[in-house]
Parts: structure tokens; sequence; C-alpha cells
């Protein structure tokens, strides 16, 4: 493996794991490190020393020379943009899989809408304004501009942290881009109707979605934004950026500006992901990043340029900045591996790492249950988990102090599971029957977490990529039970054919409070048709969401 700022060259249909990246293109990275000691050696930059600090530093930064190459694009830029124009998307198992999450994030976005402390932040920033064939916001009556739109369905989407999951170096949620996609695809359907053109088909849609699920995964493969203090959500918004940028249509090299404006737009902190500052932000930073990359995309369609070497510049650029001097590095060309292989959550509400904790739970509940015991009976949990639940969600002596603590703290929802054989998007907000029992926060505090090296091995192999837990409980009487272990949760590529009678119940049961029986029936049969799926106008829809 070797790392620069040149990418491999292009290999057709490559999809082994062995690493690549970009090759140097020059023999010296000037890095911060390298200008300082190159200060040293130049006498005009070396008398800036006797002037007061700030003004040598500045002079030392200034003076550096401009890289040859300051007018060529990053690899990492124009690969994203060659993928998204130039990929023939021909798998049968990316396109079935798209189409499930596709029916499942929907499905999560009609759920949040049962949460007020989600629908208080939706609708126009105006309320009332209604924008001629603006996008429709599904379980609403909002027609927006598909900013506001990409805002309020990535808002949605995310909300209760149930739709799919992508776990590496970097997590993340790649059904999110699914808010700007189908922002710019509904508003663009109802503009091309109306000046007698056609409309965009789902198909479209999912071929967006694939390749959002592709750039966003791929970048994640390897680099790992969280130890750096970024938020994952800077990848949905490069990746929602490169798909709608060619449904805008914006030429390759356009794109290529698009993707570069992302990357220098300043980029979340996880901060408010993780105690003392746990809080809701987390569950609309998605929608903010869908909004940002559709407004950047129609920035540059209206002819604003790109920063072509916004990660590699010296001093500048996003790796010295925010990436700690490091280059991105890749694991493999992007294609349809990622769709391919995503992550359902399909069982329970929660933060992926505990799924299948909360699964092993569950049927510790039923062994309880068998003896005679519950949960007022156990002394205290020893969970075995990989090194990304640890850093994420171990939580055990944190207080829970609202529903983001809650849904991002595996005790928390081992505890509930425990007590109550359930866990539910209900068990979270302050007022829950969980979140009050005094039960549950007694035996949250006794449920420890160990990290076991080879389960974080497994997590990270790419033949295998399982999110491992298991689950050994002690008795107040000294009896320790036998332990229980999962491997993969039940949306696992592993388990696909498990989960899809689960995944389509799942969207059932999502849009049953908000719809009549034969409507939700209809939905239900349509998004059963790929190919009729697949051929629906983009607009005629997502009418099929709208609630008056």
């Amino acid at each position: 493996m070797f790392v620069g700022r040149r990418a491999c060259p292009r290999i057709s249909g490559f999809r082994s794991t062995r690493l690549y990246s970009t090759s140097l293109a020059s023999t010296a990275r000037r890095t911060p490190a390298l200008l300082a000691r190159s200060s040293f050696r130049n006498p005009a930059v070396a008398a800036t020393s006797q002037l007061p600090r700030a003004f040598s530093t500045r002079a030392a930064l200034m003076s550096a020379p401009i890289p040859a190459t300051s007018h060529e694009a990053d690899k990492v830029l124009t690969d994203i943009a060659d993928y998204v124009h130039n990929y023939d998307i021909n798998s049968e198992l990316a396109y079935d899989t798209a189409r499930l999450v596709f029916l499942d994030t929907l499905g999560c976005g009609m759920e949040a809408m049962n949460f007020k402390e989600c629908t208080k932040l939706l609708g126009p920033v105006v309320d009332g304004t209604v924008v001629p064939n603006g996008s429709r916001v599904p379980g609403t009556d909002y027609q927006l501009d598909p900013i506001r739109a990409a805002f309020n369905i990535g808002t949605q989407i995310r909300w209760l942290d149930y739709n799919d999951c992508w776990l590496a170096a970097e997590w993340g949620h790649p059904s999110d881009n699914l808010g700007g996609i189908l922002a710019v695809a509904d508003w663009l359907s109802r503009t091309y109707k109306a000046e007698g053109k056609a409309a965009l088909k789902i198909k479209d849609v999912l071929k967006a979605m694939i390749q959002a699920h592709e750039i966003q995964g791929c970048l994640a493969l390897l680099n790992s934004y969280n130890k750096v203090g970024l938020d994952h959500v800077v990848l949905v918004k490069v990746a929602t950026t490169a798909v709608v940028s060619r449904l805008l249509g914006l030429t390759r090299d356009q794109t290529v500006d698009a993707i570069s404006q992302a990357w220098v737009d300043g980029q979340s902190l996880r901060t408010y992901r993780h105690t003392p500052n746990t809080m809701s932000r987390k569950s609309w930073a998605a929608g903010d990043a869908c909004s940002r990359a559709v407004n950047l995309a129609l920035i540059v369609k209206k002819g604003e340029k790109g920063i072509p070497t916004v990660l590699s510049a010296p001093v500048w650029g996003f790796y010295d900045v925010l990436f700690k001097g490091k280059e991105f590095e890749f694991q493999r060309p992007y294609g349809t591996y990622v769709m391919e292989n995503v992550l359902f959550k399909v069982s329970y509400p929660a933060e992926f790492h505990s799924q299948t904790a909360v699964e092993a739970a569950k049927k510790i509940f039923a062994t309880l249950k068998s003896m005679g015991k519950s949960a007022e009976d156990i002394d205290n949990v020893v969970i075995r988990t990989h090194e990304a639940c640890v850093r994420i969600i171990d939580k055990q002596h944190k207080p829970m102090t609202n529903f983001a603590d809650r849904d991002h703290c595996i005790q928390y929802m081992v505890s509930v599971m425990l007590c109550y054989n359930r866990l539910e998007t209900t068990d979270y907000p302050d007022e829950s029957e969980a979140a009050q029992s005094e039960l549950v926060e007694s035996l949250r505090r006794r449920i420890s977490c160990v990290e076991d090296p080879q389960y974080t091995a497994d997590y990270h192999e790419p033949s295998l990529r399982t999110i491992p837990n298991a689950l050994t409980v002690t008795l107040k009487d000294g009896t320790v039970l036998e332990e229980v272990a999962v491997d993969a949760p039940l949306g696992h590529r592993t388990r696909r054919e498990e989960a899809k009678p689960v995944i389509l119940e799942k969207y059932k049961r999502h849009l049953s409070p908000h719809f009549s029986e034969q409507h939700v029936q209809s939905l239900i049969d349509l998004g059963n048709d790929s190919a009729k799926l697949l051929e629906t106008d983009v607009d005629t829809y997502v009418d099929m969401y709208i609630k008056k």
C-alpha cells in the first residue's frame, strides 16, 4: 500500500480487497512540518524570524512556492466524478437491494412523523410558502424548494436511527443520501412535466442511491473521520453532491467543482453525539448535509467554479487542516459493492453496533423466563464486543438525559430488552416507561463492555464485516448463564433472504398509522413489483405519500 495525491488508474471490474490508494506525484509533500524546516534554508524566510511572531508565521506560509499541480484537480475528486458520469450499473443484486433500501428508508421517514421533536423542524423557512413545481415532503402537504426539501426528507429519514447502516473505519447510514436525491428528482420531475418533458423514473433514483452508497461507503472503508473529531455526515454531503450534480445536468468537470465545494464547506463536529453534549442535532445532521449538498450543486450549476486541490493543498487543504496531514486510502474502486453489502436495521430502532447485543438479550430473556427468573434476578452482565461499539455506545456510567443518549447507549438498550422483552422507538423518550424505570437504570449501570480483539478484526475483515456481541449474565445467586453470542444481525448480507419479509413488515408497520389499509397495500404491491416500480414517474410515486 502506498499513499499520496494521485489515484491508481481505473481498473475495470476490479473486485479484490487488496489495498490501493493514490501514488505520489512529487518527491516531497509540502506539509506544515516540511514548510517549517524549509524556512531555515531560505534566507528570505529566515529573516522574518526577527519580526513579531504573527508576521513571521504569515510570511513563511505566504512565501511557500505554489505547487506545480495547483490547478490540476485532486484524483479523489475526479475519480468520483468519473464514476458518477461514466459507470454503468448492471448488477441486479444492487438494484434489488436498492429497491428494499428505498422502501425501508421511506418507511423510516413516515415513522418519524409520529414524533413532534422531528415534525417541528419540518416545513418551509417561512410558514405558508408553496414553491411552484416544488419538491413534496412525504407525510406532509409541504411543497418546497429542493434545498429545504432535502433538509426535510433527510431529517425524517435519520430521526429514529432506523435506516440502513455501513460499518468500516468510518460509520454511517448511506440511505441518508435519499434526502437530497429524492428532493431533487421530485422537483426536476414536476418541473419537466410543467415544461412538457418526461419525468425522471424511480430507476433514476435507485441508480443515484447505488452510486451515493458506493461513494460514501468506499470513502469510509479505510478512512476514519471520527478519529479526528469529524462527523460522518461529511460523506453524505460529498456523496449527495456528486449524484445530484449528475441529476441536475452538470458536466463531469462541473461535478468535480461541486464535489470540491462539498469538501471545503466546513464539516460538522461529532460533539453532539458524545457526552456531555449528546443531543438531537445528531438526528438532523444528515438532513443538514443533504440540503448543503443540493445548494452547492445548484451554485455550481449557475457557473461557480471549484477548488481543484481542496484536499491536497499544503497548509490550507482538507488533509492538512482536518485530517492530520494524511491522504485518503482506498480498498477498492467504485462499483456496486456497498449497496450489495449494506446492513439493514431490521429488528430494533437501535444504533447498529448494538443490534446483535439486543438480539442476544432477547434470547436471554427467554432463558430467564424458562428458569422462573427475570431481570430483577440479574447481578451483572458482561458484553464481549468490538472496538467500534466501545467507542460509540459504551456509556455504562454516563447519565441518560434524553432520547439521543438512550438510543446510543448499549447498556440502556440491552437493559430494556432484558426487562421488557422489547425495544421500540417509544422506549427512548423521557416520559416512556423504560426511561422512568428504576430497574432499567439500575441494571444499565451493572452492564459492562470488554473489547474482544478478534471481534474487532472480524468487524473490519472485508469477507466478514460482522458486528459481533456476546452476553454473559451472572445472577444474584451466583449462577452464571451460558454466554449468548450473535455475530451478524438480521440485516446483514449473510441473512438477507431471512430479512426480506421482515423488512417489508417493518415498512408496512411504519405506513399503517398514516394511510388507509387499502392505500398501504397499494404501496406494498407497487414496491414488490420491481419492473413497475422502476418505471414509475418520481413525482407520481411521491404523491402517494402526501398527507393533506
